[in-house]
Parts: structure tokens; sequence; C-alpha cells
């Protein structure tokens, strides 16, 4: 119980985050054909009732596969993409309209006692992409498989904006009124391209990206991930085939694309309510800034320096004092959170300057991004003209000698600082020139 607690708080963040941005979800038909879609209803009702604008994007595939197999038409592709002959195309339709009433009936559950009890997600569903034909390609001729021409954001937004959630199949119409069959990519991508969405979420079989090692990828950018693929020519399909439009998307302005495993129960939320997720994030760049703290991130600030007062390993500072110093301080931020700062206080007339409050969350330590800090203030400390940097500490010691810092006595200090020491705390120095 005590777990949950403590996740449900964690997760706060993410939910005053989330509400009211525009997620596209795509899953493929995979996904209804298996029974999974039963549970991922749940967890698509709860971001709803958190008011989050959702636009799911199905595919079909296995289900298509599965009506031309009982007329006895043999499925032809070129490069992965379906070749779409008028028989093709009929079995498209009738899967896709298939899947579609499928998905509708789960989202339409209000059961007492169940995790849709008092659920009211009203579904829509339209002509929202216009689609064009692919024509032919390396001379073969993909008849009426398409690709997405426009999506009508304007139609899609309006019924977003009153609180219905929008539903996409991989069907597309030309303004000459074809039909066309399109790819649960293209058209996912394409959506939340012109949606401006904020995530884009790929519900598919694997993990995420995973290196040669075995070790998932939590976080990419979008040159780390071309990067990827091009060292690892051999990873698996799913990850050539989502991996390329995660990057696109984050590249047109989407916020963050993700590759998230369906086969796990809950996926979907552990990916967007956890620090490290359960499959791949895409950003267009670092997730990680760092800049100086503005008044607005002393709650933050304060999140991570209150257990470390309460253990002795900080002198507390309280929320006023911090107030007033908030221009001496810089924060790192990942993905909106705060999870390290440092502060420098300079002594001009000694020409020195105090490095303190260096503080890193306990689950971002094991990338040494205390020295990121350090490098911060000594630049800082340099551009003021100041010549050496020193450091009071009880527990860290090894840290600062590690870094070029020398212990030193209390004598060292400039004057102003010496008068404030503690001798009860017994804090050690360590001293650092900062000349070139």
């Amino acid at each position: 119980m005590q777990d949950f607690v403590q996740w449900f708080r964690q997760a706060a963040p993410y939910i005053h985050a989330f509400r009211g941005r525009t997620f596209v979800i795509a899953l493929g038909g995979e996904v209804v054909r298996d029974g999974k879609f039963a549970t991922l209803t749940h967890d698509i009702n709860l971001l709803t009732s958190l008011g989050v604008r959702l636009v799911v994007v199905h595919g079909a595939r296995p289900q298509i596969e599965a009506r031309m197999a009982e007329r006895g038409l043999p499925p032809q592709y070129h490069n992965g993409v379906r070749v779409t002959d008028q028989q093709a195309l009929e079995c498209v339709i009738q899967a896709a309209g298939h899947v579609r009433v499928e998905i509708e009936s789960w989202l339409s559950m209000g059961l007492a006692n169940s995790p849709m009890a008092n659920a009211d997600i009203r579904v829509s569903a339209g002509n929202f992409v216009t689609a064009q034909p692919m024509g032919v390609r390396d001379g073969i001729d993909l008849q009426y498989t398409g690709e997405v021409r426009k999506v009508d954001t304007t139609a899609i937004n309006y019924r977003l904006d009153d609180g219905e959630m929008v539903l996409l199949s991989t069907i597309g119409y030309s303004p000459t009124g074809e039909i066309f069959n399109l790819t649960l990519e293209d058209v996912a991508t394409s959506a939340a391209i012109a949606l401006k969405a904020d995530k884009l979420l790929f519900m598919f079989g694997s993990q995420g990206v995973v290196d040669e090692a075995g070790e998932l990828q939590t976080e990419l950018t979008a040159v780390e991930a071309e990067q990827f693929l091009a060292d690892h020519p051999n990873v698996n399909e799913d990850v050539q085939l989502y991996l390329p439009c995660a990057i696109r998307a984050v590249r047109y302005g989407v916020k963050r694309a993700h590759l998230v495993t369906h086969h796990v129960d809950g996926s979907l939320l552990m990916e967007l309510f956890t620090h490290d997720g359960i499959g791949t994030m895409i950003s267009r760049a670092s997730l990680e800034t760092l800049r100086h703290a503005t008044i607005d991130d002393i709650g933050g600030m304060l999140a991570l320096i209150e257990p470390l007062e309460d253990q002795g390993v900080l002198v507390k500072r309280g929320r006023e004092l911090l107030e007033r110093e908030v221009h001496r301080y810089s924060v790192l931020e990942h993905d909106g959170k705060i999870i390290g700062i440092v502060a420098i206080h300079p002594f001009a007339e000694s020409r020195m300057a105090e490095l303190a409050c260096l503080v890193i969350h306990p689950d971002y330590r094991d990338e040494d991004r205390g020295a990121d800090l350090l490098r911060h203030v000594e630049q800082q400390a340099r551009g003021l003209g100041m010549e050496k940097l020193f450091a009071l500490t009880t527990r860290t010691s090894h840290w600062f000698v590690e870094r070029g810092f020398t212990q030193a006595t209390v004598d060292v200090l400039p004057i102003e600082k010496k008068q404030l020491y503690n001798y009860q705390r017994r804090s050690k120095v360590f001293i650092k020139s900062l000349t070139r």
C-alpha cells in the first residue's frame, strides 16, 4: 500500500502537466485481435478522466490477412507495404470497419465495480484523413495503397475541444471519392505533426529500442536515434519501422515520441507516469537543461534539499532564504522536473566564491551530473573575476578531492564566511584555484 501511495505522489507532476495536452496513440490490429484492448481501454479511460485529449489510431493488418485468407487471396507486399488491388481493398474496408466497431464497443463500457465504472467516453470517427495514391514504386503499381495528403485538424480539434476522443482508421479518402489503404505509422505520424501533439505513442510488439547488449535505451534524442539505426542495421523490424517515424515526428514539432510494448499490462501508464518509463522516449534535443533558478522553482528545490537537511548533510535554509537568494542558484531540469541544484556565493574582496548546496536527485546520480554543476559554477566564478572556489562539506570530501580541490583550514575563508563558520558542525573546507 505504501508503494502505491509513493507512486501516486510521484505521478502528480505528470497529471498536472498532461491535463489539456494532446496525445496520439497508435496501436496495431494485433492488440485488438489478441484481446489486449480490453485492459488498454481502462488506461485510456484514466487518461481521458485526467483531461488528456486523445487521438487513437488503429491498424488492422492481421484482420485484413484473415479476411484475405478466407477468400483465398494471397497477400502482396513491396518493401513492407501492402499492394492493394480491388479485392484486397474490399478486405481492408471490412476489416478496418470491424476493428473500429470493436474498439468503440470496448470504449462504451460502463460496468459497475470495474475500471470503466461511470466512464463516459464519446468516440468520434469520420473522414478526417485525405489521401492520395502512392502510385508506382520501383516499377510496382501499389494501386489502392495510399499515403496521407492532409489531416483535417480543424474538425479533429473541434471534437477534442468538445471532450470527445477521436478514432482514426488506416483508411483515407481522396477529393475524387476514392478510398485508399494507408499505413498505421503514416496516419499516426501525420496526425501527430498536424495536430502539434504533445506526445505520439506507438504501442508495438517490442520492448523498445534495445542495444546489442540487451539494454533498453530509455531516452534518445533525434540525432542519437538516427545514429542508433545507422549503427544497428539488423535491429528488429518493429524498431526499423517505428523509430524513423518517431524521429520525423519530433523533428516536425511533436514534443515527445514513445515506443512502448503492448505486451505488458499497464505499459502505457508506466511509460507516462514514472521517471524511467518502460519503453523508449524520443525528443528533438536533450531533455536536460541547466539554467538560472527562478522563484517558480522554489518548490522543486525544497523537495530536493529538505531530505538532506533532515539527514544533516546540508545546512537548513528554509523557503524565505531560498526566495531571497534565488538569483544565486542554478537548477538542472530533466523533462520539466528539477533534478539538480547548485549555488554560488561570491566574496568580491577576497576574489573567492563559495560553491554551495550542490544536490542531485538520487535517481540521477549515476552519470556524474554533479561534475556538470561544478563546471557551471566554475564558469560563473571566473566570469565574476574570482580566483578561487571553495566548498564546505561534512560527507563528500572524496568527491571534491577527485575534482581538483585540496583540503584547507578555516583560516583561508573570506572574513565574512569565517565569521559565520559553525564550529559545532565542523565542516571540512576544500579549495580550488580557478586560474588557468
